[in-house]
């Protein structure tokens, strides 16, 4: 009886262990799946992009999947080397799926491009490629890159401006809440899709970028209120009122913010070189000036008593005229009481300094 309760003993040992592997089920093949195929669309093919079509599908990437044996969750990342021969050195990560197809439309395509500071009008071939994962402890597969050549159109070609419509118009004189037709302009620097202006907000509301005076089809706002611009994204945030440079670079997707008050500074002045004389702002007019006693002697405007951000005259020997960025200072003839202005309004700046 002993000997066969042993036996018996044994017996349930081995079934245990039996059923413990079985139930360990299937092993992913890890080894050696194979990598994913880009099926389509075929290398070397060229789109050139039109912003008619900007809401079109521009392509469909197709391809196929790596064999792991078992069913399993593949997640894949479809990357672009924004960089003609840059070995996906650092690549963009257009998009992330769990299916074998992805697709992109136009308008897309044309701001993923364009903030890649790849030229508009003119094409550039590009490689694409796959990436397939199935955890972080396995290792990917990675498709053999196709490449494509892409001609993404301008976003605001020949505009002199673009415009800051939101929901602090009508509390700082600028018109109907947003209402583009009322909007303050910023211009373009050097001719180029990239503009600066200056705008006055007596509250925190908020704004977007509009490519027209007249409509919404061309508008960026931001998806995380960080600096970074997207085609139809959020509201841009203001965190605290007051008179605002804004600087918007549309081809890089990027904008800045800078709160500024404004001063005079220079020979003429009552500190020389250092420090700012302050001039008041006038929310009326959108407007800022001081009237103070002048020597004979240079002048400038710079904001926030640094040089970050400062102008001087176009031409140095005229009390009147356009305000640039420029090394030069205005040459105060003779000493007395001025009151000095600058309208940093519109596409254009200007100053008058006029003796009292």
């Amino acid at each position: 009886m002993k000997n066969l309760t042993i036996i018996l003993s044994i017996l349930g040992l081995f079934t245990f262990v039996s059923c413990d592997k079985g139930e360990l089920g299937p092993v992913a093949n890890t080894t050696d799946p194979g990598s994913p195929s880009i099926t389509a669309p075929e290398s070397g093919q060229s789109y050139t992009l039109l912003e008619d079509n900007a809401a079109d599908t521009l392509m469909t990437m197709e391809w196929t999947a790596p064999d792991y044996g078992v069913s399993t969750v593949t997640t894949y990342a479809i990357q672009l080397d924004t960089t003609q021969g840059g070995n996906f050195a650092n690549p963009m990560q257009l998009a992330t799926t769990n299916q074998t197809s992805w697709s992109i439309t136009v308008q897309n395509m044309n701001i993923t491009l364009l903030g890649a500071n790849l030229p508009a009008d003119q094409e550039t071939s590009l490689d694409l490629r796959v990436v397939a994962t199935i955890a972080d402890s396995v290792e990917e597969q990675v498709s053999e890159p196709i490449s494509l050549g892409f001609t993404p159109y301008s976003l605001c070609q020949f505009c002199p401006a673009i415009y800051v419509p939101g929901g602090y118009q009508s509390g700082s004189g600028y018109g109907s809440d947003w209402t583009p037709g009322d909007a303050p302009a910023l211009g373009s620097v050097s001719g180029g899709d990239i503009y600066e202006g200056y705008v006055y907000f007596s509250s925190g509301a908020g704004f977007k970028l509009t490519g027209t005076n007249t409509g919404w089809d061309s508008n960026w706002g931001t998806p995380d209120n960080s600096g970074t611009l997207e085609f139809d994204g959020g509201n841009i945030s203001i965190g605290q009122a007051g008179y605002y440079q804004i600087y918007a670079d549309i081809p890089n997707l990027s904008y800045s913010l800078v709160r500024t008050e404004w001063g005079i500074i220079g020979t003429a002045t009552a500190d020389d070189w250092n420090s700012d004389q302050d001039m008041t702002f006038d929310s009326s007019s959108k407007t800022w000036s001081i009237t103070t006693d002048l020597t004979s002697g240079a002048l400038k405007f710079r904001a926030n008593d640094a040089w970050d951000i400062n102008y001087g005259p176009a031409n140095a020997d005229a009390l009147q005229g356009d305000l640039i960025q420029t090394d030069g200072a205005i040459n105060i003839p003779e000493a007395g009481n001025y009151t000095i202005e600058i309208d940093l309004n519109g596409t254009n700046y200007t100053y008058t300094v006029t003796q009292n």
